[in-house]
């Protein structure tokens, strides 16, 4: 593809939002959308200076667990960039043959992207006695719940919390927990956590009791703001007494525990502009280091991808495929294995587009026999109120379904009620 192919963004564009791709534009199924062809042209979309990189509004602390953290992502003036995608661009159209994204309709480009906005005329104590009433006598209203929990941001949910305890003298979270069972409590407790709390307590239950669950890790340690992991460490720190590098040492091991130990730090550069001239010396060691050599030169890889922006890593990724004439990604498949290649994919492929990432996980955690719960309720969850509207479109877009039909067909009861009123159907 030629340079220049790049739709204009409405003025009021919300930043990086990807629109539909033309009909009959689909990548070929497994292909990660946006991954720079070898030998594809250079083509960059403009990046404004100093746009955040999916950075929330508002820098408050958090402020222990009863406090939801005060920037919350619904609502407010503020927009907030899109994670994954240069703000104020488009993913570049890299298969051949296909349209260039369509610049998004003015109604799709206006807020938070995520599917739950906060209520408008909310009131919790009104909530409060909806709960208490749908918990009350025998049997149980889930109905009642779904239509409050759906319908209310995370933040909302925290003020519920609070004014059920102020009204009862009970537990919402306890009073939940006796009327529910199985993957309906799960979803249900994990809407009711803040969250930066829910990513928290998601890390140390992956590393609690025998084993380690290494994809969670991955999944949220490798796709988070700086912000946000700073906040989880914290948070990690305050509610369970722990350091969570300390956990992450001796949890895992080798080259997967550097990587994540990096990943901790949150403390990636976040800066929007991209350096070419550094993007092709990053190219070049990493293929020098890898593909270049006899055996590979892990703490090269380790050190470019942990602290390049993601803008940064995604021009390094086009570089590279011009020099190479093969993708970062499979080179990183072919030079390591295990974890370590899940953890630096991961970070990749949120360079090219973290709702992709996401979509992607979300398929596998459905595909085959069997469901993986915990992951598509943490990742519906978490993306609800930041871009489960972007994950949608490039669900579709990578495996001609929509996200909604897949959830329908693999789940059942309530807990598929509440999961497709979250999605939006």
């Amino acid at each position: 593809m030629g340079g220049g192919a790049y739709p204009q963004v409405p003025s009021s564009g919300y930043p990086g939002a990807g629109g539909y791709p033309a009909p009959g534009g689909y990548p070929a199924p497994g292909v990660y959308p946006g991954t720079p062809q070898p030998g594809g042209a250079p083509s960059y979309p403009a990046v404004p200076p100093g746009q955040g990189f999916g950075v929330p509004p508002g820098g408050a602390g958090f402020s222990g667990y009863p406090q939801p953290p005060s920037q919350s992502y619904g609502g407010g003036p503020t927009q907030v960039p899109l994670p994954g995608g240069f703000p104020g661009g488009q993913m570049p159209s890299q298969y051949p043959g296909q349209a260039p994204y369509p610049s998004q309709p003015a109604a799709m480009t206006q807020g938070t992207q995520g599917t739950i906005r906060p209520a408008a005329n909310f009131d919790a104590m009104r909530d409060a006695e909806i709960l208490r009433k749908a918990m009350k006598g025998f049997g149980t209203d889930e109905q009642a719940i779904v239509d409050v929990v759906a319908n209310r941001s995370n933040d909302q949910r925290q003020k519920i919390k609070a004014a059920f305890k102020t009204m009862y003298g009970k537990d919402l979270i306890k009073d939940l927990k006796s009327e529910l069972s199985g993957n309906m409590e799960e979803l249900i407790l994990a809407l009711f956590m803040p969250s930066t709390y829910y990513d928290a307590w998601s890390l140390r239950n992956a590393m609690k009791g025998a084993g380690t669950q290494e994809r969670v890790l991955i999944e949220i340690l490798c796709t988070r703001t700086n912000q946000e992991i700073r906040e989880i460490v914290r948070c990690y720190q305050s509610e369970f007494g722990r350091d969570l590098e300390k956990d992450i040492r001796s949890d895992t091991s080798g080259h997967f525990e550097r990587l994540l130990v990096s990943m901790c730090q949150g403390n990636r550069d976040e800066n929007q502009s991209v350096n070419h001239q550094m993007a092709q010396d990053d190219a070049q060691r990493l293929y020098q280091a890898g593909e270049g050599r006899l055996g590979t030169d892990e703490s090269c890889f380790n050190m470019i991808l942990a602290t390049r922006s993601f803008p940064q890593l995604k021009a390094t990724m086009e570089a590279y495929s011009r020099m190479a004439n093969r993708d970062l990604l499979s080179s990183v498949g072919r030079e390591f294995s295990g974890y370590v290649e899940s953890g630096l994919k991961a970070i990749l492929q949120c360079a090219l587009s973290r709702p992709a990432f996401f979509a992607e996980r979300l398929y596998y955690s459905m595909k085959g026999a069997g469901t993986d719960d915990s992951t598509l309720v943490r990742i519906v969850v978490t993306r609800s109120e930041i871009d489960l509207v972007q994950i949608k479109q490039m669900f579709t877009q990578m495996y001609q379904k929509t996200l909604g039909t897949v959830i329908a067909s693999d789940t059942s009861g309530d807990y598929r009620k509440l999961l497709l009123a979250i999605v939006g159907q």
